[in-house]
């Protein structure tokens, strides 16, 4: 029984890893589809995203609003981290600060999120975000949990034992 358990869990998790993947890159899932975002690259500790920011990503000052750029770094950052997570494992964000250096009203902005330092149970991520002539928009850093099955904190859903 022991073998079937592990088994399943094996398989959850590659499903579930499989099924992120196509939902980065290929469903319109709420965010994706309010900013238009799209991964460039993902690799080890490492994601760039990018979106074509438009007068629908405005304030009422004409600016593309802040929010929309913490979104999008967000994204980029936990992608990152989630690169390199292990089988039954899943993150969530603790903290996250932005600075805004530069409006940005139309344009293609290019967001990079790296792992600085990750833990057994903590990382922290870094964003920087660039406008189409690479100047500098916005950067900003977040703390992420590792969140392990089987924890109280959470983690990746283990299929109960006879459960469908």
């Amino acid at each position: 029984m022991r073998f079937l358990n592990i088994l399943a869990n094996k398989i959850f998790s590659m499903l579930f890893s499989w099924l992120l993947e196509q939902r980065v890159r290929d469903t319109l899932c709420g965010t994706k589809a309010l900013l238009r975002w799209d991964y460039e690259r993902i690799a080890a500790n490492r994601a760039v995203f990018t979106m074509e920011a438009g007068e629908q990503h405005g304030n009422p000052m004409g600016t593309v609003q802040g929010g929309i750029l913490c979104v999008l770094a967000d994204a980029a950052m936990g992608t990152a981290y989630g690169s390199e997570l292990g089988e039954g494992e899943s993150l969530t964000t603790l903290e996250l600060k932005i600075n805004f250096l530069r409006p940005v009203r139309r344009g293609k902005l290019t967001a990079v999120g790296e792992v600085i330092k990750r833990g057994q149970t903590v990382g922290l991520v870094e964003c920087t975000i660039t406008d189409d002539q690479g100047r500098l928009v916005a950067r900003a850093s977040c703390t992420c949990l590792t969140l392990r099955a089987g924890e109280e904190t959470g983690g990746r859903a283990v299929p109960e034992e006879g459960g469908a």
